[in-house]
């Protein structure tokens, strides 16, 4: 018992399970996907839901730390989804998990705000780590994946904004291409926590960029990662 909890308090950081909501149109994909998740010590799925609008509410009403997101699913699918949660300015991590590999289905996903992004025959314990990376703030991808959006950026439009990055902006850049989260971020830098997310919204700015997953992936791109 003293494992499991300590178990979650690596997790969630203060010895609470990370709270996970399915949303997928199919009944035996949300079944599987429970019945692996409760046998986890410091994760507990909160709830169900059967597509786009009915997981925005799910996570409006439940408030999970992590979402499992399906991309094509009736009605409103998965990246109408992510923008309207964006919108709403739910804190929830998205995590897509997904049977969709095309560059067409990936880039759209991870523009409109997903913190990472896996396929459904992913192994069951790789899939118990990725939400733990994610609710740490981790940006997750499988190589693949982040090929599909490098290879979007070929025209080099933001390359030379870079030089408008300060020193400490660089080295911020850097540790969100080496995955850390702000709290880590904010240590590895002797930084308050705020300071550093002051830092990072100054990056998206100067750079264009929409998110933490962009900025990480034009960092690989342009030899700005640690």
């Amino acid at each position: 018992m003293a494992e499991a909890a300590s178990g979650a308090a690596r997790a969630a950081g203060d010895g609470r399970a990370i709270r996970v909501l399915l949303v997928d149109d199919h009944q035996v994909v949300r079944r599987g996907l429970r019945t692996f998740l409760e046998v986890q010590d410091d994760i507990e799925v909160v709830g169900e839901a059967s597509d786009g609008a009915e997981g925005i509410a799910r996570t409006e009403e439940l408030r999970p730390d992590v979402v499992l997101m399906d991309i094509k699913m009736p009605g409103m699918d998965g990246v109408e989804a992510l923008r309207k949660l964006r919108e709403l300015a739910n804190p929830a991590k998205v995590l897509i998990v997904t049977s969709f590999t095309e560059q067409r289905t990936v880039v759209p996903a991870l523009r409109a705000g997903a913190a990472g992004y896996v396929y459904k025959d992913i192994d069951p314990e790789a899939l118990a780590g990725a939400i733990r990376s994610v609710h740490a703030g981790h940006v997750l991808l499988q190589p693949e994946v982040a090929d599909a959006l490098l290879a979007q950026d070929e025209s080099g439009s933001t390359q030379g904004r870079g030089g408008s990055l300060t020193e400490r902006e660089r080295e911020v850049l850097g540790l969100i291409a080496d995955g850390r989260s702000n709290r880590e971020i904010a240590r590895a830098l002797v930084l308050s926590e705020k300071t550093v997310k002051t830092h990072v919204s100054n990056i998206l700015m100067k750079l264009d960029l929409a998110d933490r997953t962009q900025a990480a992936l034009w960092a690989v791109r342009h030899g700005a990662a640690g």
